[in-house]
């Protein structure tokens, strides 16, 4: 069985926008939450990047749903001892309906202490070995460490949810994916892709949680559409490891200037009112094999947008 989720753009909005949202989600008939884990915005016209942390905590107040960060960097910009705390915290918040995305990150976000940003299959490395450690710690034990890339001393957390918070991993790529099927709870991806879904699946995945996102823009005006996609979010077609390199949002301002509002047109995401457009796009998530699939609105009109999720699109949607 399908379920759909909402997928909060912390570069897109403020805390208290994204709360707004998650009650929206939750009215529009939504069955989960996720919500990007950024320091800086893609693009500066994105204009926003909360502390997600302090998000989720509002989060609670505002709706019942189930919440999961896509994706949280366990590895440079904050400790995964930290962020153990951080999880564990937002566990017994969400009463257990939280569970804990992670990834092996983008320059973008971790280069801010003045690290080196290491290669990929570094960076997985040390994504395993945090994913360890944040492990160990959510059981409420006492943790001491000392391994390859992190020191732990007599770190204990006190307040923990009853069950330990489920571990999710990210993956766009088969190293990634292999990782994800080896120390994940679950996979978690963007857009519907079939084949390295299949890949996590056969290298140990089994039939453990998987989900994917996807983005739209919902406008009246199709044209205006493509030229808010073009305007807030072309880094989407930006290709390759671009992505995970570039470490400013000026930079990628200048290499989105090789997208046009023709390349937006022929990508995969749902742009205009069209009910069925947008079932198509949200539906080929569901055919490739997700067990969870979540959408992000991109622009302004967030009203119209879940009105038309809630009678026109969601009740169309296989499960």
């Amino acid at each position: 069985m399908t379920r759909y989720g909402y997928f909060l753009a912390s570069e897109d909005h403020g805390p208290r926008a994204l709360a707004e949202q998650a009650r929206m989600a939750e009215q529009a008939g939504f069955e989960a939450l996720w919500i990007s884990d950024h320091y800086h915005p893609w693009l500066d016209t994105q204009g926003h990047s909360p502390f997600v942390w302090t998000t989720i905590g509002a989060l609670a107040q505002a709706s019942s749903l189930p919440v999961q960060t896509a994706v949280t960097c366990p590895t440079v910009r904050i400790h995964p001892a930290v962020l153990a705390q951080a999880a564990a915290t937002s566990g017994v918040l969400h009463e257990g309906r939280f569970r804990l995305g992670v990834g092996s990150g983008e320059a973008l976000n971790e280069h801010i202490l003045g690290t080196a940003w290491p290669r990929a299959a570094v960076r997985l490395e040390m994504l395993e070995e945090a994913v360890g450690i944040i492990r160990r710690l959510l059981t409420g034990e006492r943790v001491s460490h000392r391994g390859r890339y992190y020191t732990v001393e007599n770190a204990r957390l006190y307040t923990v949810p009853d069950e330990p918070v489920p571990i999710d991993v990210s993956a766009y790529g088969p190293a990634s994916a292999d990782v994800a099927a080896r120390i994940g709870d679950g996979f978690v991806t963007m857009g519907p892709e079939g084949g390295l879904l299949r890949r996590y699946r056969d290298h140990g995945g089994g039939a453990r949680r998987t989900s994917c996102g996807t983005k739209v823009c919902y406008d009246t005006d199709r044209d205006r559409a493509v030229r808010t996609v073009h305007h807030r979010w072309p880094t989407m077609l930006l290709p390759g490891e671009l992505a995970a390199q570039l470490p400013e949002p000026a930079h990628f301002a200048q290499a989105t200037q090789l997208i046009t509002e023709d390349h937006v047109r022929s990508g995969p995401f749902a742009l205009g009112a069209d009910p069925d457009e947008h079932v198509r796009a949200l539906t080929a998530c569901a055919e490739a094999g997700f067990d969870y699939v979540y959408v992000n609105q991109i622009g302004e009109d967030m009203r119209g947008f879940f009105d038309l999720y809630r009678t026109k699109v969601l009740p169309q949607l296989p499960r």
